[in-house]
């Protein structure tokens, strides 16, 4: 019995082990994982990539800023508009006040003055107005005791502006509250500086740096299915200010490059970086009679700090003036309906006093 051990002992091989149970190991992973639903490289179900749209331009830098400036050569535009206002006050909940659909009357002029009549049925509800350096807003709206003059500079931040009265009892009451609050905070130089964007000339205190970027977003050709998005390529500006030995981000200018190079986006920020205005154009073209130009037809822009966002689209493109010379009066807007006055310079004065 020992002998016949010994000599098992002696003709045993672990090499011939080791391969036989590398073997088996593997058969049994192998087993282990068709039977997993195929192994990992079954396909189980489809993924849906959202398509790149093609062709995609290539740019310089000197092709963006000749994009920026060619809108920017336009110095006056009046026409119709209609006016979709959205607040986003309670947009963190995820709720927004979607107001309805109103006309206005634009006229704009370089470098900064606007004069715009908001109606709904033919009736005026607001005017507006800026000289470039002071607005003032009439809301004409509503009771008497929501009804107000709203007056102040351009260059001023001022708190949101909250609607007193009693309140309301009824949804009729408390609609009207919330669109005289809308009105009241609206600033024309906002609409000024969406319209008439401000062009790139040679500065040595300002730095523009361009980079590439593509954005997954929904699909908006006429032809796209219901949900479906797409992947677009964009180049984007961004306009840095060095004065002061301080770097700081002015604009982002977003390009699309689908089919040519257009100026889709511009995003303003102030001196900490916040973003203050986020402007998007849409639908270009040809707009004026006499004078033409090809401009968009559709700008949205959102005021995140301010907790509003506008959608701007002209009536009658071919209705629309441009290059037209205004005289200063034209952007006066006078307190003529007598409403009770509100000075936010004068405001902000009080409020520091008693500070």
């Amino acid at each position: 019995m020992i002998g016949a051990y010994s000599l098992m002992l002696k003709n045993f091989n672990a090499s011939r082990i080791v391969p036989s149970r590398l073997l088996l190991s593997v058969i049994a992973v192998s087993v282990l994982l068709f039977n997993t639903g195929c192994g990992l490289f079954g396909a189980k179900r489809k993924i849906s990539v959202p398509q790149l749209l093609t062709p995609i331009v290539k740019a310089e830098k000197d092709r963006l800023i000749q994009e920026v400036n060619r809108l920017s050569t336009v110095k006056s535009i009046h026409g119709k508009v209609e006016i979709q206002f959205e607040d986003t006050s309670f947009a963190s909940s995820g709720i927004a006040d979607q107001y309805r659909l109103v006309d206005g009357n634009i006229t704009l002029q370089r470098p900064g003055q606007i004069y715009l009549v908001i109606q709904f049925t033919f009736v005026d509800i607001a005017q507006m107005a800026s000289d470039g350096e002071h607005f003032s807003v009439a809301v004409l709206k509503g009771d008497d005791k929501y009804r107000r003059f709203v007056k102040g500079t351009n260059s001023a931040n001022y708190q949101r502006l909250e609607t007193n009265g009693t309140d309301p009892k009824t949804n009729k009451e408390k609609t009207e509250k919330q669109t005289v609050s809308a009105l009241s905070n609206l600033r024309p130089q906002h609409f000024t500086d969406a319209f008439m964007i401000r062009p790139i000339e040679p500065n040595n205190s300002l730095t523009y740096v361009q980079s590439e970027f593509f954005n997954e977003e929904s699909d908006i050709r006429p032809q796209a299915k219901k949900g479906a998005r797409v992947m677009r390529g964009y180049y984007l500006l961004e306009e840095f200010s060095n004065a002061g030995g301080d770097t700081k981000l002015l604009r982002r200018l977003w390009f699309d490059r689908v089919n040519g190079i257009r100026l889709a986006r511009v995003q303003s920020y102030n001196d900490e970086g916040v973003l203050i205005t986020d402007v998007s154009y849409f639908n270009e073209m040809v707009l004026g009679s006499n004078t033409t130009a090809s401009l968009p037809s559709r700008i949205e822009m959102t005021r995140p700090q301010d907790q509003y966002k506008l959608s701007i689209s002209y009536q009658d493109s071919a209705s629309v003036e441009l290059n037209r010379d205004y005289p200063a009066k034209a952007f006066v807007l006078e307190n003529k309906w007598g409403l009770k006055e509100l000075d936010l310079d004068a405001q902000d004065k009080k409020v520091t006093s008693n500070q």
